[in-house]
């Protein structure tokens, strides 16, 4: 029977606001078992990038990363978020290590060729991540934080999307692990009603979403959120929840599922 595993990914909103942050965190500790921690940070890049002069040029809500972009989103996510995160948590207790894809190879990925004239810089998609390293580091009672930052194996580092992180990371501790991949942020999950804030759905399947996303219940950035969840879901992940950063001991939120 193999051990239960949690992935948390938290977004940059979460990250860069002390209170929610230090709830998420205080949350995060009290998780029972082997977890990992993914994190985004895409304000505070932008804040800094403000700071040095840097503009920041984004398409349909994504990052255009361009070579000092670049510099920017690896000095604040692989250095000032991943390294505080990492600190705090050992102030609680939690054995955490701060990862890019880049340290130890665990993830690899290929520059985002251009598609309908869009050259996104470095920006990475995918390739692969190694299970195998990152099992061997929960086993040996480490605790990964990882930023969202990849490597295309020739010596340059990729800007890479935080829940795809999340998500491939997930479906690669698979194997060997019983893994909860949970995807948390400000709402205590998938609302039928943007107003209410209770009126979480509890439970979301393929033909849920398809149905949902028609009637426009789920749509905008919470649309790739559950299609990054359906795939781990298909790919060998147990479950996904989508819930508030301070709730995510696995009994709250929405639950995406088969």
């Amino acid at each position: 029977m193999k051990e239960k595993l949690t992935v948390v990914k938290v977004g940059g909103a979460v990250v860069e606001d002390t209170d929610q942050l230090n709830g998420l965190l205080d949350a995060f500790a009290s998780v029972d078992g082997n977890k990992v921690l993914v994190h985004g940070g895409g304000r505070s890049a932008t804040k800094m990038a403000s700071t040095l002069g840097i503009e920041t040029r984004m398409v349909n809500g994504r990052r255009i990363t361009d070579e000092e972009m670049l510099k920017v989103v690896t000095m604040v996510y692989g250095g000032l978020i991943n390294k505080n995160v990492v600190a705090q948590l050992q102030a609680r207790g939690v054995n955490a290590i701060g990862l890019t894809g880049a340290d130890m190879n665990v993830i690899r990925s290929h520059k985002r060729p251009v598609k309908d004239g869009v050259d996104y810089g470095f920006v990475g998609d995918v390739d692969c991540v190694d299970g195998s390293a990152l099992s061997h580091l929960v086993n040996g009672g480490a605790v990964p934080v990882m930023a969202p930052l990849t490597h295309d194996g020739k010596g340059t580092m990729l800007n890479t999307n935080a829940d795809t992180i999340a998500s491939e990371t997930a479906v690669a501790l698979a194997g060997n692990f019983d893994v909860t991949l949970i995807y948390c942020f400000e709402k205590k999950g998938v609302l039928s009603d943007p107003d209410d804030e209770d009126s979480v759905i509890s439970f979301i399947d393929r033909n849920e979403f398809e149905m949902l996303k028609a009637d426009g219940v789920i749509a905008g950035g919470m649309i790739p959120k559950i299609e990054n969840a359906l795939a781990a879901v298909d790919r060998g992940v147990d479950k996904v929840i989508i819930a508030r950063a301070d709730q995510i001991d696995g009994s709250h939120g929405t639950v995406i599922g088969k």
